[in-house]
């Protein structure tokens, strides 16, 4: 018998995902396809359906624009750890943070050279949004585009060509720059 292997591209990703023992919270989630590549970060709303085996439309999109922009790698860290495919359960659930979730942002973005802030109108919730700015004030943040009323916006829909431009806090208010 003969076999013939055909493979366009033969591409190996590693997928990690940490999540706690009830699978209720993602705390991160990270794609490497060049481990000799630099590393950036999505700091997005919160988890959707994405684990270490399977991607969602959200992750495959970050993905894509990481690849574009030379990165060997990303990884997603969210305001909120809880995963729903419903954002609107973050305001119905006692803890939709996660016990960990802010040890899992600093890291990520400490170990990173890029960091995209990019939640949506819905970071507002529980004031999370400016709790977690000011937990990472120190670092150089960058988003894909702003909303009229100041919030990074969520990448899924937003062009392909969209690059990431700096972002600051000026007197606890978002400034696009």
């Amino acid at each position: 018998m003969r076999l013939q292997h055909e493979c366009d591209t033969c591409e190996v990703i590693h997928s990690d995902a940490i999540f706690d023992l009830d699978h209720r919270y993602r705390y991160s989630l990270t794609r490497c396809w060049d481990s000799k590549g630099s590393r950036m970060v999505f700091l997005m709303l919160n988890p959707s359906t994405a684990d270490a085996h399977q991607n969602d439309p959200t992750i495959t999109r970050c993905m894509n624009f990481s690849r574009r922009w030379g990165f060997g790698s990303l990884e997603v860290v969210n305001l909120f750890a809880y995963r729903s495919t419903d954002p609107g359960m973050l305001s119905v659930v006692d803890d939709p943070i996660g016990p960990e979730n802010d040890a899992y942002i600093l890291n990520a973005i400490t170990r990173s050279e890029l960091v995209v802030l990019a939640w949506g109108t819905k970071g507002v919730l529980r004031q999370r949004d400016q709790e977690v700015l000011n937990l990472i004030s120190d670092h150089e943040l960058y988003a894909l585009e702003i909303s009229k009323y100041g919030h990074p916006k969520h990448p899924l829909y937003l062009r392909s060509e969209v690059w990431p431009t700096r972002f600051r806090m000026d007197d606890s208010t978002l400034v696009f720059r």
